[in-house]
């Protein structure tokens, strides 16, 4: 059994704001958590992808919290070895065919050295290649034992022929790797469509593996992808590390390239960076804010300026329907924001169906198989909990066994609420 929705909700937010603390400023003491909240401080390290760097500064000391990130740790390097090692095969195979492409994101990290083997969970890997050569490269894939589970609007997502993700809780060594094959770079935010595909490309790439052309290119593409996490409220504490990481070898002229990423002065770059600042506290430099802010959308301006990282991540457990709204920029945006929640295009709801048929979270269909109004009026009416939350928990309460009962005090770090640096009442402050 799990605690009431309401203790869910609550532990999250606490372990998240935790967990984000602690990470951008280590050294904090033990929080003096209950079992019940050292579970769901399990399930949000696991939501954020962070359980293997909380392993490695081996922070804290609570029940089953050593062992469970240890673990994670020694999957995510296991994992990190079979990735790899196609990745090795995918360059060989592609230097052979004459097809250039790159390596996105958590990959190209890796390459740089911004992290050690076990340190970053990557759940699949993200490919950018030519769209005249998206085919050749996907019947290559399909030639290393791939096939084509589904398309959306932004990629391709090709999954091994045989393997099956188990139920546990964060990572597993023998999850399949899925493969997503993108032709461009962008990001709905939630209606205007930013594309950085030509900054992101080497202009002189060679068949086989390629590195991003420039830091500033890296950095574009994290913030974006950041943007649209932000916006769909599924950031994690994972994609603000990454930032923050990169930012540390940013030069003025690769800040430069961002500010040139979008001809309206990369406005979707504001919420990620604002956002990154107020955690890591000096791993933004000032002016970089100051020369982004989020230009025409004052309402955005003013909610990233606030916005927790458990109000744009998925350990807020509560849906919200117009979620996105304050990216709208112009009654037109707001227009079509309205008409695609009213009567979503053909393209969302094939979409829908690829995620329930692929996606292991949703394989309880009790909310999404209702009609849309019934939804609608069911987060109207009441607090709707996200099921891919949900799956966490519930793989965080089954991973160490015996039902606990959560403890009816407020739960605080050892030295008090006064000085508390992880309780919910400081956590906005943070």
């Amino acid at each position: 059994m799990l605690p009431p929705l309401k203790t869910v909700r609550q532990g999250l937010r606490l372990a998240t704001e935790a967990l984000a603390c602690e990470l951008a400023r280590p050294g904090g003491p033990t929080p003096a958590w209950d079992e019940a909240q050292w579970r769901l401080a399990s399930a949000a390290a696991a939501i954020h992808g962070v359980a293997p760097l909380m392993a490695k500064c081996q922070a804290w000391q609570g029940p089953h919290w050593s062992a469970f990130t240890a673990s994670q740790r020694e999957h995510v390097e296991a994992r990190h070895q079979r990735i790899a090692d196609l990745l090795s095969q995918i360059d060989q195979q592609a230097r052979t065919a004459g097809i250039a492409t790159v390596p996105l994101k958590g990959s190209a990290l890796h390459a740089m050295g911004l992290y050690q083997a076990g340190d970053r969970p990557m759940a699949d890997i993200d490919l950018l290649v030519p769209e005249g050569d998206l085919d050749a490269m996907t019947a290559l894939l399909q030639g290393l034992g791939y096939v084509l589970s589904f398309s959306v609007w932004k990629h391709r997502v090709l999954k091994p022929a045989d393997g099956e993700r188990q139920f546990c809780l964060g990572e597993h060594r023998d999850t399949p790797v899925s493969i997503e094959l993108h032709s461009r770079i962008q990001e709905r935010l939630p209606v205007v469509t930013v594309d950085i595909t030509e900054r992101v490309f080497p202009g002189a790439a060679h068949p086989g593996l390629n590195a991003y052309p420039s830091n500033g290119a890296l950095m574009s593409h994290l913030l974006l992808h950041a943007a649209g996490n932000i916006c769909n409220r599924s950031m994690r504490l994972l994609h603000m590390h990454d930032i923050a990481l990169l930012a540390a070898r940013m030069s003025a002229n690769d800040w430069d390239e961002v500010w040139g990423a979008d001809r309206r002065g990369a406005w979707w770059a504001f919420p990620a960076l604002a956002m990154v600042a107020r955690y890591y506290r000096h791993a933004i430099p000032r002016a970089v804010l100051r020369r982004l802010p989020a230009r025409g959308r004052p309402l955005l301006r003013l909610a990233s300026r606030r916005r927790t990282l458990t109000e744009a991540s998925c350990t807020g457990l509560w849906h919200h329907t117009l979620h996105g709204i304050e990216w709208l920029g112009s009654f037109g945006e707001l227009r079509a924001y309205l008409e695609n929640r009213i009567r979503p295009p053909a393209e969302a709801l094939q979409e829908q169906q690829d995620m329930m048929r692929t996606q292991l979270w949703l394989r309880e269909h009790s909310w999404v198989d209702l009609p849309r109004g019934r939804r609608f009026l069911r987060v109207l009416t009441g607090p709707v909990p996200r099921m891919d939350t949900l799956y966490a928990v519930r793989a965080a309460f089954e991973e160490f066994g015996d039902t606990v009962t959560p403890a009816p005090q407020p739960v605080v770090a050892a030295n008090g609420p006064s000085t508390s640096r992880y309780s919910v009442s400081n956590a906005r402050a943070v």
